[in-house]
């Protein structure tokens, strides 16, 4: 969200800036929010000189009283600035209602304008003008045909679709046996990782109220991806991204804590409304999933340098178990509208012979702190906002995908890299159970 005095001092750069989204339907807002801003503006202006004459009146009222004991003529006097205070009161009412009001429907319309990109975001409509910075890896095609990812897994008895959509309908699946582990040990290998980058492990919240959701992301991608509880102020997260930025809400942070270096375990629970077509089989695109994620909150100055480091460190544990990656920069039509900068991390997929995206790194600015109110105090003693950034360490079992093809062997075996033999009780090849 962006301050309300950015946008009546740069209306031209908040306009430009969505043209770039290509949200050209919200360009109106603009000049929409300004006029509502100059109505509250001039509302607290009335309210406040009115508050002003009630002190004064107050104190005529006083001193004709003291009068009136030797002048009973004052009391007349008295009677009228008392009937001129009751239409100050009528309109002082009126007025904080309108600013109540005013001020509402303000933050209704910069919940919808989008945040200020960086510069250095290339300029395109969708996802198909993502740009590729650098691949890291070798994508190599093996000389045997790859199954489809759940073909792999059921020859280790180690996923039940069907029994899944029994229970709980398309979108969700059962890991089995070792395919399971798998599973478990990548996530704990990806939570030890990131300890030993510096981080601080934690498990958060599944659920957050509908307040903290407002504040991390917006209202499209909220009736995109969140569950709400029935009859409950509450959403299941869908990423632990959304509980830990949440955590600091209404808070002041003391600036000798920055950074705020967190990483987090959490399911996570997305609707997937819109998503139809994109490797809809198996489980790619599901309804619940695990993920190590990674969050910081930092001085504004230090933001692009942790963004920088955080996508790095993604890169850095996908190539430790030998899978190829590379570095997508995202297009600014294909930036949420929270985000500054962004860029994903795609895995690579010899069956597909092509890559797929398996962590997303962002940058939000102040966004998330200004709907959050988050706060830091600094040595000056004058109050700013951080920025917040986030990313994924790894999201199994979409990225099971990648590491069952980029393993798997002729005979149907599948290696485990070093980094993850003591996750898997020193297993070191997984050999099926049927061909």
């Amino acid at each position: 969200m962006l301050d309300i005095k950015f946008v009546r001092e740069n209306p031209e750069i908040v306009k430009e800036n969505i043209r770039k989204k290509f949200q050209d339907r919200k360009l109106p807002l603009v000049d929409e929010v300004i006029a509502l801003d100059k109505e509250n503006r001039e509302a607290i202006v009335e309210a406040n000189n009115l508050r002003a004459s009630r002190n004064s009146l107050s104190k005529q009222i006083g001193a004709l009283m003291a009068q009136s004991k030797s002048d009973p003529s004052k009391l007349e006097e008295v009677e009228k600035i008392k009937a001129q205070v009751e239409a100050n009161a009528a309109r002082l009412a009126e007025l904080e209602a309108k600013e109540a009001e005013l001020e509402v429907k303000v933050r209704a319309i910069l919940l919808q304008i989008p945040n200020i990109i960086d510069p250095s975001v290339p300029i395109g409509k969708d996802d198909t003008f993502n740009v590729e910075v650098q691949r890291f890896g070798e994508p190599k095609v093996p000389n045997f045909e790859i199954p489809y990812h759940t073909d792999i897994m059921e020859t280790f008895n180690g996923v039940d679709m069907d029994a899944a959509g029994r229970v709980s309908g398309n979108g969700f699946y059962y890991l089995m046996g070792d395919i399971a582990r798998l599973h478990s040990a990548i996530l704990a290998y990806a939570r030890d990782f990131m300890i030993n980058k510096g981080f601080t492990y934690c498990i958060p919240p599944f659920m957050i109220h509908g307040n903290v959701v407002e504040g991390v992301m917006s209202q499209t991608d909220m009736d995109v991806m969140m569950y709400k509880i029935e009859g409950e102020d509450l959403y299941l997260i869908g990423t632990s991204e959304h509980s830990m930025i949440g955590k600091f809400i209404d808070q002041i942070i003391p600036e000798s804590s920055l950074p705020q270096t967190l990483t987090s375990y959490s399911p996570c629970f997305r609707k997937e409304k819109g998503a139809h077509g994109i490797e809809e089989r198996g489980v790619y695109r599901i309804h619940q999933f695990e993920k190590q994620e990674m969050i910081v909150v930092c001085k504004p100055e230090d933001s692009m340098a942790w963004y920088e480091k955080m996508w790095r460190f993604s890169v850095e544990l996908f190539r430790s178990m030998d899978i190829p990656v590379r570095q997508l920069e995202c297009c600014s039509g294909d930036l949420a509208d929270l985000k500054v900068k962004s860029c994903d991390i795609e895995a690579w997929s010899p069956r597909q012979q092509k890559y797929f995206e398996v962590c997303s790194c962002s940058n939000l600015g102040d966004a998330q702190s200004r709907r959050l109110k988050m706060r830091v105090k600094g040595a000056d003693g004058k109050m700013y906002l951080p920025h917040t950034l986030n990313n994924t360490v790894v999201a199994p079992p979409r990225m099971l995908i990648a590491f069952l093809e980029n393993h798997l062997q002729p005979d149907g075996s599948v290696t485990i890299p070093e980094v993850l033999w003591s996750y898997m009780g020193g297993t070191k090849v997984l050999i099926p159970n049927k061909k």
